[in-house]
This record gives structure tokens, C-alpha cells and sequence, in this order.
């Protein structure tokens, strides 16, 4: 069992200089464990399963082209659903852009960082279901488009089957994924040490 899923997805060793400095904020530490275990141990999956939590997890990570922590939660997926890995790695490819992107309304001084960017749709919703479908849209544009994050986008997923809370617990896990990854992304930087 994995005590640290940060440490894990980093490669820190018990003992070492990250490991240390990790130490010194020990309650960071802890709170970023404590939010991977309460999204992906959920005392209830009511609202949302384990396979949504690892499908939409394995669909961000493969969205910010982070291949160990991707093939981590790809790896969660298939434990459960391998059928489902493979659109999940469709969806991945077809979601596949840089960003971020979205369009300042009017001619005001910010709308020359205006970038219309791709507009993911799910491509195989079929294979997916709605809820999926409609999960993987709104963690695309949570990535991609966050500014753009709206009424509209969190209708759509009431149509498709998402309660509030579901909605709520979805949005969490997509920015907690974002916050994993760029940690995990800090501390391998560390680890390298210093360039010349």
C-alpha cells in the first residue's frame, strides 16, 4: 500500500533530501494525502464511482502529458475497467492540446491574450456513457478553459446525470489532479538539482 502517493509519483526515497525537506511541512504533507484518500477512498461512491474518480483522474493526467502519473492512475483504471482504458486513451489523444485558452469578451486591453484554442467534445461517448462524456468535457475546459467554466458547462452536466454534489466532488478531483501533478512536477525539478 502507498503511504505517500506524492512521494511515490516523484520517486522520493525514505530518508533522502526531498524527503526531508517534505518533512519540514508536515502538515502539507498530510493534507494532500488526506484529499488523494478522501477522493479516491470515498467512504460512499453514491455520487460518483471509483471507475468516474479513475477515468476522469487517468483523463487529466494524460491531458498535462505527465507519463508516470498518467500510467499511474491508467493503471487504477484497468484494475477495474480494462475495456474502459481504451477510450480513455482516445479521449486522451483527442483532447490533446496546450492552452490555456478562452476569448475576453469585447475590445478591452485583455482580449489580446484572447486564444480561441481547441473545444473538446468527447469523441466516443458511446463507449463512455454520459456521465463520462460529460465529465471529460468539463475537466477539459477546468484545464484548458477555466475562465470560461460556467452555468453552462455545470448544466450540462446535470443533464447528463451529475447531482450537485457529484458536480462538486468532480470539479474537486480535477483541481486536486492539477495541484498533484505540479507538486510532483516541482519535486522531480529538485531531485535534478541544479543546471548549468
Amino acid at each position: 500500500m502507498i503511504t505517500d502517493v506524492i512521494d511515490h509519483l516523484a520517486g522520493i526515497q525514505p530518508g533522502s533530501p526531498l524527503d526531508r525537506l517534505r518533512g519540514r511541512r508536515p502538515a502539507a504533507r498530510e493534507h494532500a494525502q488526506r484529499s488523494y484518500d478522501a477522493l479516491f477512498s470515498p467512504e460512499t461512491e453514491e455520487e460518483i464511482t471509483l471507475v468516474e474518480r479513475d477515468a476522469v483522474a487517468a483523463f487529466v493526467a494524460g491531458l498535462h502529458h505527465d507519463a508516470a502519473v498518467a500510467g499511474f492512475y491508467a493503471d487504477r483504471l484497468a484494475e477495474l475497467s480494462p475495456a474502459l482504458l481504451e477510450a480513455v486513451e482516445s479521449e486522451i489523444s483527442a483532447g490533446a492540446t496546450t492552452g490555456p485558452y478562452g476569448v475576453y469578451p469585447g475590445e478591452g486591453p485583455l482580449s489580446v491574450e484572447s486564444d480561441e484554442g481547441l473545444r473538446y467534445r468527447a469523441g466516443r461517448p458511446g463507449e463512455l456513457g454520459a456521465r463520462l462524456a460529460a465529465a471529460f468535457e468539463h475537466a477539459h475546459l477546468l484545464v484548458f478553459r477555466p475562465r470560461e467554466a460556467g452555468p453552462e458547462s455545470l448544466a450540462a452536466l446535470a443533464r447528463a446525470g451529475w447531482s450537485t454534489t457529484g458536480i462538486v466532488t468532480l470539479s474537486q478531483l480535477v483541481a486536486f489532479l492539477t495541484f498533484q501533478i505540479r507538486v510532483v512536477a516541482g519535486l522531480r525539478h529538485l531531485q535534478k538539482g541544479p543546471t548549468s
